[in-house]
């Protein structure tokens, strides 16, 4: 009874909204070319801004140039040399010598190194406080200090008390002082009040920053001028990508075939732009899209459409992993068993080809580790079992499927994902159990409402709602502080000595400020027809004015 009820409400009643994006990428995404002329404009530029990264003596000044290039979304050309400047300030810390008493020179410096996996302490923000132990009153006024200062706190740890207080001391006075400031300060300080630079995507800060920054008095119109055309260049590059991407899509017809879905193959893609946007990963957002964009039909059959008979048999038939099984399914579940069959036998052919096949039974490992676990969350749901947040925790952390995109974002890259950083990946390090959480509570907290109004697993807040006698609201606040603090884990496991190289640790750091974005408010991936459609027509349909 309960198996049937399962099968008539989860297969009426998901309404999803249909693609906002129809064949928009499909029909546009080759048509627009850079033009010659233009690659050698950037050409040009990206030497000058080279010359004033190696030409600049002033301390603060080398700062100031770092973030804005970072900001503006252009530093993976000059990654070399950021990294030897910010090498070299460390060194000159370690020798005694500190870098300013100005509080924006100290937050900039501070963010920038523990940014780059350095451990400088926070104890340096302690000559910021008066007598009381408290952070100066006069600090108030100086705005773009306490900017810097905020953003410098949220990469801090649960070691860091003191970011805590900086955190409470910044927000309470920026937000005390955005009715009196002008643009274009006014709108960096509520960009970063809405989210700090630590929590942003960064493609979509960078355009954002891009606007920001061409307002400012003091400006570097060289690199204003660069940035604009490598955001042009690159969109253009992206464009093509998705193009493919959403042709592979409709070539296997998911929407016409699994109407049940949420048709988001272009958010997908925008999700993985949110991984890695440089031109060198080109190939691994080609296969990781396809791997999400599968994930997200599996969570639907898992969690919407298919009955727990259905799932049960589906499950297997992953386990096995073997085209054999086809012939076992249903109509609907062979569609989307064909193509993930299909597509990982693309990979295999593409990477043996490189002596990297080595890689994709890690990839079969991973996406059967998250189907089982939505197995165990679909049975919960049709029999109605409200699991302690301990049992819910331990499966969500898997179904949030963080750990199998984790992997999943390391199948198409160069020879730096060996195959220890695949062993690294599958046994679930810290770093992708913070993530996981994440994932998991923002997840809960914002599709809550929405997902109860039908048969569906309990979420972590009815879990802890039942076993504790807590109000709604009180159990939000609680997780929105656990999720605050598996974020001082995710900064803590990027600070040098890290297990694994730290083009790999960006991976799970990048897919946890996905979430942050796609979370913020409510499910805006799955209803993407407003700020999510917003989002992506500024990152991957309209050029900017150069």
């Amino acid at each position: 009874m309960e198996t049937n009820s399962r099968k008539e409400i989860g297969r009426a009643c998901a309404n999803f909204h249909p693609s906002v994006w129809g064949d928009w990428f499909v029909t546009t995404s080759s048509d627009e070319m850079i033009d010659v002329l233009t690659k050698q404009r950037a050409e040009e530029l990206k030497e000058q801004v080279k010359s004033m990264l190696s030409d600049v003596n002033d301390c603060l000044q080398e700062l100031n140039l770092i973030n804005e290039i970072q900001r503006l979304g252009v530093a993976y050309h000059f990654e070399a040399e950021i990294k030897d400047a910010l090498h070299k300030m460390y060194d000159a810390h370690i020798n005694g010598n500190d870098v300013s008493d100005d509080l924006h020179a100290t937050a900039l410096w501070f963010r920038l190194l523990r940014q780059q996996g350095y451990n400088v302490s926070s104890n340096a923000f302690q000559r910021f406080k008066d007598e009381k132990g408290e952070f100066k009153a006069t600090l108030k006024d100086d705005i773009r200090g306490l900017l810097s200062l905020y953003e410098a706190a949220y990469l801090g740890t649960r070691e860091d008390k003191i970011l805590d207080e900086a955190i409470h001391f910044t927000t309470e006075h920026l937000k005390l002082a955005m009715p009196y400031l002008s643009s274009p300060l006014s709108n960096l300080v509520q960009l970063a009040l809405d989210v700090p630079l630590q929590k942003r995507v960064e493609r979509l800060q960078s355009r954002y920053y891009i606007s920001i920054y061409q307002e400012e008095e003091e400006k570097n119109d060289v690199l204003l001028e660069f940035a604009k055309l490598d955001f042009n260049m690159l969109q253009s590059l992206h464009k093509k990508e998705l193009g493919d991407i959403s042709r592979w899509w409709k070539e296997n017809d998911f929407s016409r075939k699994l109407p049940f879905i949420r048709d988001r193959v272009v958010e997908c893609y925008f999700w993985v732009l949110g991984v890695y946007f440089e031109p060198r990963y080109s190939r691994a957002r080609r296969m990781m899209t396809s791997i999400i964009s599968l994930l997200s039909v599996l969570d639907d059959i898992y969690d919407v459409y298919g009955t727990l008979e259905e799932l049960e048999l589906y499950t297997a038939a992953l386990d096995r992993w073997d085209w054999a099984a086809m012939d076992l399914l249903p109509e609907y579940l062979k569609v989307h068993y064909n193509a993930l069959l299909n597509v990982v036998e693309k990979f295999e052919d593409e990477l043996s080809l490189e002596g990297k096949l080595y890689r994709i039974p890690y990839l079969k490992k991973a996406f059967m580790v998250v189907a089982k676990a939505y197995l165990v969350e679909a049975r919960w749901a049709t029999t109605g079992y409200v699991p302690s947040l301990e049992e819910y925790m331990k499966n969500a952390l898997l179904s949030s499927a963080y750990p199998t995109l984790t992997l999943a974002s390391l199948v198409g890259m160069g020879d730096v994902a060996a195959k220890e950083t695949f062993e690294w990946a599958i046994n679930v390090p810290k770093v992708v159990k913070a993530i996981g959480v994440i994932c998991r509570l923002k997840d809960d907290i914002t599709s809550n409402e929405l997902e109860q109004k039908r048969t569906h697993v309990a979420s972590a807040i009815q879990c802890y709602m039942k076993e504790h006698g807590t109000t709604y609201t009180d159990t939000c606040k609680m997780f929105r502080e656990d999720a605050a603090g598996a974020w001082k884990d995710v900064n803590m496991e990027c600070i040098e000595p890290i297990p694994v190289p730290r083009e790999v640790i960006m991976r799970p750091l990048n897919l946890v400020r996905v979430i942050e974005l796609l979370y913020q408010h409510r499910d805006s991936y799955t209803n993407s027809a407003e700020e999510t459609k917003e989002r992506i027509t500024m990152v991957l349909v309209d050029p900017i004015t150069v």
